[in-house]
């Protein structure tokens, strides 16, 4: 995997190994642990153990963090040093580390309440946050929320759809391609836009469609399957 190290200035791999150890940095936002997400996700799927770390201030009771399918993270313990950690993400350059580490700058915006108006669908924000590429900043306005929502809907109209058609293995020539845009350097925008290139192409059977999708989400945790048998 390829990550843009912030000491550099450019993406370079991943120290090597079975397992991969990853810290969140205190005052890290939602888009942060999102973010962090993915990557573990796309870690376990290229074979790798990732382990995460965050400090006691990231989980606190107003985050709930399932809603954002974001697994659980390890939580640092304040009175023990902590371990070394291969990857070092952040939401500030306020960063003391001689490790490769990431910047994710903190969202901003009133999606807050376009997601209360909108029933709390909290993966339309994490699809909002993955849309845009994780080093830019991110002005996550009530608009932006609903776009993003209206596409997760599409998406899962069309799962539904599929669902009735007869099964087909996936295609794996576009799960290759989001997948490999993930590994380098964590192009959610591209693999993403997999997804639109799978629902557009009459050559795939909907069974194919359907199964590449459900493959795929379980790297993006979209909730793409939300809503057959409605």
């Amino acid at each position: 995997m390829r990550l843009y190290d912030q000491r550099t200035g450019q993406a370079q791999e991943l120290p090597p190994g079975r397992v991969l150890r990853i810290q969140l940095l205190e005052g890290a936002g939602h888009r942060a642990l999102v973010v962090t997400d993915l990557l573990r996700r796309t870690g376990e799927r290229a074979g790798r153990e990732v382990h995460v770390a965050c400090s006691p201030d990231l989980v606190v009771d107003d985050r709930d963090l399932t809603d954002y399918n974001v697994q659980p993270f390890e939580v640092l313990d304040w009175d023990a040093p902590p371990p070394r950690a291969d990857l070092y993400i952040a939401s500030s350059t306020d960063v003391d580390v001689d490790a490769h580490w990431m910047l994710v700058p903190q969202e901003s915006g009133d999606w807050r309440t376009a997601m209360a108006d909108a029933g709390m669908d909290a993966l339309a924000a994490r699809l909002a946050m993955l849309e845009v590429p994780y080093r830019d900043p991110l002005e996550l306005t009530a608009a932006r929320y609903m776009t993003a929502a209206g596409r997760l809907d599409a998406w899962r109209s069309l799962v539904a759809g599929w669902a009735r058609s007869p099964g087909r293995p996936m295609d794996r020539e576009y799960a290759r391609k989001a997948e490999q845009a993930l590994t380098d350097d964590l192009d959610g925008p591209s693999a993403l836009a997999v997804l639109d290139e799978i629902a557009a192409d009459p050559d795939v059977p909907p069974g194919a469609k359907l199964e590449t999708f459900i493959h795929l989400d379980l790297t993006l945790a979209l909730g793409l399957v939300a809503a057959i048998g409605t």
